[in-house]
């Protein structure tokens, strides 16, 4: 009888300690990057899309030169988007047709283009016309990035830089929390005016080389619940007390059946 109640209570104690650990193949990332992670060329490519706004400036070592080519707005007025100084400037909105108006040069198609592709574009066409030593570079401002889900901090990301990776994100968001399934987030993406859906596994290096390793504007990062992980986390927030009831439980087992 005694040993049978010391069974009982071991498994349970077992029980407990088992149901409070999450396996550690289920949170650690990219488990195979020593033996699977290539040198190949990373896949970036960050498209400029209908409905983008772009900051476009252009410089050379005569400003005046290149005065005509950069679109300002004043600070004469209080509502002028809180200018300040001699002025900011404009950003282009990428229209219905994916063309922006642009200074002196009309019309330019930029929806479909990389940046590089867009900044070498104005900037050919300047020096053909006028300024032979103007530099172009494309922002895009409305850069970014929607975390949703079972992350730490879930939240839209507004980013100053357009180049940005999956983990990067994650790392802004705080992290996925332990009920995150890190083998099944999805990336929700505008391509064309259609909305996508890819999922990544993030215990396996292979994102690495797809086009959801580095993150478009506007992309929806979203992490869902691992239900097998949200019940044993059930016991994890309270492992600590389990265990302490566990071993009261035992001794007085114990005691009960020395009597």
């Amino acid at each position: 009888m005694k040993n049978r109640i010391l069974q009982i209570g071991f498994l349970i104690l077992s029980f407990i300690i088992m149901t409070s650990c999450v396996p550690k193949k289920k949170i650690l990332y990219m488990q195979d990057i020593d033996t699977s992670l290539t040198e190949s060329q990373l896949n970036y490519k960050s498209l400029i899309k209908k409905d983008d706004i772009l900051r476009i400036t252009v410089t050379s070592k005569d400003m005046a030169l290149v005065a005509p080519f950069n679109q300002l707005i004043n600070a004469t007025n209080k509502n002028d988007l809180n200018a300040v100084g001699q002025g900011q400037l404009f950003g282009y909105l990428v229209d219905n047709t994916g063309k922006i108006p642009f200074p002196v040069l009309g019309d330019i198609h930029a929806a479909g283009k990389t940046r590089e592709e867009l900044t070498n574009l104005i900037q050919m066409r300047i020096r053909s016309e006028s300024v032979k030593d103007a530099v172009v570079d494309v922002r895009i401002v409305n850069f970014k990035i929607t975390v949703l889900g079972e992350v730490n901090r879930p939240g839209t990301f507004n980013l100053d830089h357009n180049r940005i990776t999956l983990l990067q994100v994650l790392g802004l968001a705080g992290d996925l929390t332990i009920y995150g399934n890190r083998k099944n987030v999805t990336i929700l993406r505008d391509i064309d005016g259609k909305q996508t859906s890819n999922r990544v596994d993030l215990t396996s290096s292979n994102f690495i080389d797809s086009d959801f390793y580095y993150l478009q504007q506007n992309d929806v990062v979203s992490v869902e619940p691992n239900y097998a992980q949200v019940q044993a986390a059930g016991f994890n927030r309270n492992a600590s007390l389990f265990v302490s009831i566990a071993s009261v439980l035992l001794s007085l087992i114990v005691i009960i059946s020395r009597n």
